[in-house]
């Protein structure tokens, strides 16, 4: 089985400082990953080496079958397609329905058809259990629902990995846990990696899964 993730005495930096060094990780298809730390412990911006919006300062990455070290810039977009992102700020279009933000992604990302773009928002919808919400306005949308909008949009491409940075960090405990049971459900049925940054320690005992801490510059098990 090819491993979804591979680092190998990894650098990253944040605000050219170093914010971790010599990380190694392995991710294999449908793991459960936590990545824990306070505030500014560099999980952000580990998260963000694995869609190449921050470089590999040293060592060796692959994510997704690219090579970090020497990805091109028309290449990206191809990783992120196969990466699903879920913000704690949704990054949702605030002019247009939920079905209409879904719409933009998949046209964004090649699906011409318009039939195969509407069965395949339908099917994240209902995964997500947003189906009667698909063309409310996002501001019409509670925090939790925005959220599961957003979960919907992160697995609109069927993606091999789930980036969810605090995804709760936003919402109310209750909401939080309906969410994390979402990501969770999703993991283990769909088969994707699903890393989840979060400060929420309680987290890992309602939904078991692999535990990274990130503590005085160092990615540790």
């Amino acid at each position: 089985m090819e491993n979804v993730i591979q680092y190998s005495g990894v650098e990253v930096l944040r605000n050219e400082h170093v914010a971790l060094k010599d990380v190694n990780l392995t991710v294999m298809p449908g793991e459960f990953v936590y990545l824990l730390g306070r505030v500014g412990s560099g999980k952000t911006s580990l998260l963000k080496t694995m869609y190449a919006e921050v470089p590999v300062a040293a060592g060796n990455a692959c994510v997704m079958g690219y090579d970090l070290n020497s990805i091109t810039r028309k290449d990206i977009p191809f990783l992120r397609r196969k990466i699903g992102i879920v913000f704690q700020d949704f990054q949702l279009l605030p002019d247009r329905t939920a079905f209409d933000n879904l719409d933009f992604v998949l046209r964004a990302t090649g699906w011409k058809d318009a039939s195969e773009r509407h069965a395949r928002i339908d099917e994240v919808l209902r995964l997500t259990g947003m189906a009667t919400k698909a063309f409310k306005m996002p501001h019409r949308l509670s925090g939790g629902e925005q959220q599961r909008i957003v979960i919907a949009r992160a697995l609109l491409n069927s993606p091999g990995l789930i980036l969810a940075d605090e995804p709760t960090g936003n919402l109310d405990p209750e909401t939080g846990q309906r969410i994390m049971t979402h990501l969770y459900d999703v993991a283990k049925q769909a088969g994707a990696a699903v890393i989840v940054a979060t400060h929420n320690h309680a987290f890992p005992h309602s939904f078991p899964g692999r535990v990274l801490r990130c503590e005085r510059k160092m990615l540790v098990e």
